[in-house]
């Protein structure tokens, strides 16, 4: 369907999206400009939060996360997206197997390991060239992380923070599994099942997880509540 279309995922021809975008843009005409707007928006607007993971309903869609306000990597990827292709920047998902050093104790209890995947960026064609970008975390959470929030350009590749500002390991790239004009639903749910089957099955081996938030689910079916995990 190409880098352009709307999906029932990147939902540009909503109203919601529109709104959204023709706020943060209004008074800029340049794409670089417009591109550079919209990742810094999405960064700091949109609250990053990894405990709310919806794979098999309409609350994955660009609309309905900039209506709850925040969103994991790959949401904020999703909107990222959206808003680029509403104003013909054609955009792509991309999606990554990373580690975290620090900072994601709460989620790695849950998940049982620090390899998080999929991890979501975002490839636009700028300036006759592909480039990445990852809006996912906060300036705040940064800060309060100790690293340096992720800035971009337009120009140059944006990813991810590799140290923190005393020099610590912060993050690495560990697998890249491309960049996709339509959101591969299978492909994730693949990997997560794959990494963290404990999400999706008992200790028999059958399916507990149908639909809803994932790490909700998790969390009702072992007694545990996320403020003392």
């Amino acid at each position: 369907m190409g880098s352009l279309a709307v999906t029932d995922i990147f939902d540009h021809s909503s109203q919601i999206v529109k709104s959204y975008t023709k706020n943060i843009i209004k008074g800029i005409s340049d794409p670089s400009e417009r591109a550079v707007a919209l990742y810094y928006s999405i960064r700091d607007g949109l609250q990053y939060y990894p405990y709310e993971i919806h794979l098999f309903d309409s609350e994955t869609k660009a609309s309905k996360i900039i209506k709850r306000g925040r969103g994991h990597c790959i949401d904020k990827a999703i909107v990222y997206v959206s808003c680029l292709r509403l104003i013909g920047i054609p955009a792509k998902i991309g999606f990554s197997k990373v580690v975290n050093h620090i900072g994601t104790e709460r989620i790695e209890r849950i998940l049982k390991t620090n390899v998080l995947t999929p991890h979501g960026y975002v490839e636009m064609y700028l300036n006759n060239k592909w480039v990445k970008a990852t809006p996912a975390f906060n300036e705040i959470l940064c800060r309060f992380l100790n690293v340096n929030p992720l800035d971009f350009n337009a120009e140059e590749d944006s990813l991810f923070q590799e140290f923190d500002q005393e020099g610590n390991k912060f993050m690495q790239y560990l697998e890249d599994y491309g960049s996709f004009d339509e959101f591969p639903r299978e492909l994730i749910i693949e990997l997560l099942e794959e990494h963290y089957p404990h999400l999706f099955f008992d200790e028999g081996g059958n399916r507990v997880f149908q639909s809803g938030n994932l790490i909700e689910h998790y969390l009702k079916r072992n007694k545990l509540s996320l403020d003392k995990i």
